[in-house]
């Protein structure tokens, strides 16, 4: 049985904390002052309590930003490698509401009749949530004001310019430093502790000490090293700690799995913090729609093929690997992509027999398994919880980190990357034969990797499948400066041509395609296949006609084309956003960002 914490602060911290959105100058001790309230543990627990905001499962359907998946949706940065995104109608990103309500607490937990060890673990949960926010704000603009207190209306730091990237960068570290020291290991379930904080920290600097290695245009490549130690000391110290295990059962066709369809992630010993959902105790969430089928996105071909064969050899080494029907590729692979995309075979409950794939113009003909309930019961939907952070994160930042670094080892490599590996049944990742063959595809894709190569590639190679669909692959082709891949418009499954296919991996015919000028049969005249099932028949053609499936050479075969359109990623332009036109007007001080 799950247990839980109720959040009962939300609601009061709203009511003293309401103020105009966006705007620093307005007081949340407009509501209630500070001297009545922040007087005891229970204040500062329920004050705090009401800052919790942490990733859901809405997490599942984010990869449509990146190469993993192709999407119909109007996702931000496709608008922008299509030229129509400027700074007058991008105008998301700069609120500052939230960091408002944490430096209010920060200005007021010291009223507190406590000892400076409760102030302190409740203080650095409030400075972790003020790097989360900050890290947030420098992804996005990279140098952005820093306030670290509540505002005035007179005060002129409301109109001051833009802090350093390297002043935001050092200000978060010291955030989270202070709260890896001071919060409490021991914390109600579902809330962030000790090695949660810990996790997010390694993540913060394995991100800054990478951009900074791979983006010249900031200028700070010579700092990289220190974020890239920290990283690497902080991951090593949450493995020191023992207290987290890779969730391995010795099987690995389900266990990667299990972390994903879960209705209860609170004891699982891989996962760091949950975000516990039980639609009887009142918190649900159904993104069922949003990740599975042809309604908003689909997993893309070039994420298929990253994926090892379960010998740990490559797929791009085997014969013909770019012609490979929907059955054939996922024959004899990494176990984690029949757990994370819709596999040949797959039964869709409650219909008891192989589920067949619904093609659609637009998308790719491949289903995302993960994040998916393979269920009809609507409590078990809503119930499902989801890993925040896992361990799986902290061993690919300690090997990440230290390969960055040059220092990584074949036991470093055992300790992390192997564990996931090992879960996966997969052969272990050997440092010198990874250096010694690279991969070229891979390299290909990440030019700028110019030393320790091979492993490093590979170390990437697992960060993707690992955590495809996690909200993940963005975030690192940013700071890898690996934009590019984005403007490679996303294909699906390869067809030969018109003709019939099986789907399900039976050898039996499930589609037909036929060509877009014909008319499909009416249902009684329908070819049927050796078991008398009436075959799903699809109009294929090129992409802008009038067919069901786009295919890349029409009638000829190919992979699935999802969109035509030009995308154009320009550098270093396109890995910031503008600051909104109107706020640079209200503020002259605000310097617009590269080249917008």
């Amino acid at each position: 049985m799950k247990k839980y914490i109720y959040i009962l602060g939300i609601a009061a911290v709203s009511t003293f904390a309401a103020c105009k959105k966006g705007d620093l100058d307005r007081f949340p001790q407009t509501s209630i002052s500070p001297n009545l309230f922040f007087n005891t543990e229970d204040d500062l627990n329920l004050y705090v309590n009401g800052l919790l905001s942490q990733p859901d499962r809405n997490s599942y359907a984010n990869d449509q930003e990146t190469d993993n998946s192709a999407t119909t949706g109007a996702v931000e940065v496709k608008n922008i490698m299509l030229g129509t995104a400027n700074a007058q109608n991008m105008t998301t990103g700069w609120d500052w509401s939230r960091l408002r309500n944490i430096n209010y607490f920060l200005e007021n937990y010291k009223k507190a009749g406590v000892t400076a060890a409760v102030k302190n673990h409740y203080a650095g949960l409030a400075r972790y949530y003020r790097a989360a926010f900050y890290l947030d704000k420098m992804k996005r603009f990279s140098d952005v004001p820093w306030y670290s207190g509540t505002l005035e209306p007179s005060s002129q730091e409301l109109y001051k310019g833009r802090d350093s990237r390297a002043l935001i960068a050092d200000s978060i570290m010291a955030d989270l430093d202070f709260a890896y020291k001071n919060v409490r290991e021991t914390v109600p379930v579902g809330t962030p502790g000790k090695w949660a904080v810990a996790t997010f920290y390694a993540r913060a600097a394995l991100y800054e000490g990478t951009f900074r290695k791979y983006h010249d245009e900031v200028n700070l490549a010579a700092t990289a090293n220190n974020f890239l130690q920290t990283a690497a000391r902080v991951s090593s110290e949450i493995i020191a700690s023992k207290k987290y295990t890779i969730y391995n059962t010795g099987k690995p066709e389900q266990d990667y799995g299990t972390l994903f369809n879960s209705q209860d992630l609170t004891t699982n010993t891989e996962v760091i913090l949950t975000n516990i959902f039980d639609l009887a105790k009142g918190k649900g969430q159904n993104v069922q729609r949003a990740v599975f089928g042809d309604y908003e996105q689909g997993p893309a071909k070039d994420l298929l093929q990253t994926y090892l064969m379960k010998d740990g050899s490559r797929f791009t080494s085997q014969a013909n690997y770019a012609q490979m029907s929907f059955v054939e590729e996922f024959k004899n692979r990494d176990p984690r992509m029949s757990q994370s995309i819709v596999y040949p075979g797959w039964v869709s409950v409650p219909d008891p027999t192989a589920y067949i794939q619904r093609l659609n113009k637009n998308f790719t003909g491949y289903h995302q398994l993960k994040g998916y309930v393979n269920s009809t019961d609507n409590n078990t939907i809503n119930g499902v919880d989801f890993p925040v952070y896992r361990y799986a994160e902290v061993l690919l930042t300690y090997a990440e980190s230290l390969a960055e670094l040059g220092t990584l080892t074949q036991t470093q490599l055992d300790q992390s990357v192997n564990l996931l590996r090992r879960r996966a049944g997969l052969p272990d990742l050997n440092l010198a034969v990874a250096n010694g063959s690279v991969d070229p595809i891979l390299q290909q894709q990440y030019p700028n990797v110019t030393s320790n190569v091979g492993v490093i590639l590979e170390i990437r190679r697992e960060r993707r499948v690992e955590f495809a669909f996690e909200n993940t692959r963005f975030d690192d082709l940013m700071r890898w400066k690996a934009g590019k891949l984005l403007a490679k418009n996303p294909e699906g499954m390869y067809f030969k041509g018109l003709g019939k296919y099986d789907m399900t991996g039976d050898g039996i015919d499930d589609i037909i395609l036929i060509d877009r000028a014909s008319t499909i049969p009416a249902e009684a005249s329908k070819e049927k296949n050796s078991l008398g099932v009436v075959l799903v028949y699809y109009r294929a053609g090129t992409i802008g006609s009038d067919a069901t499936v786009y295919l890349k050479n029409g009638n000829s075969g190919g992979n699935i084309v999802t969109e035509s359109t030009v995308r154009t990623f320009v550098e270093p332009k396109y890995y910031y956003r503008p600051i909104p036109q109107q706020q640079v007007v209200l503020n002259p001080n605000l310097k617009q960002n590269f080249g917008w």
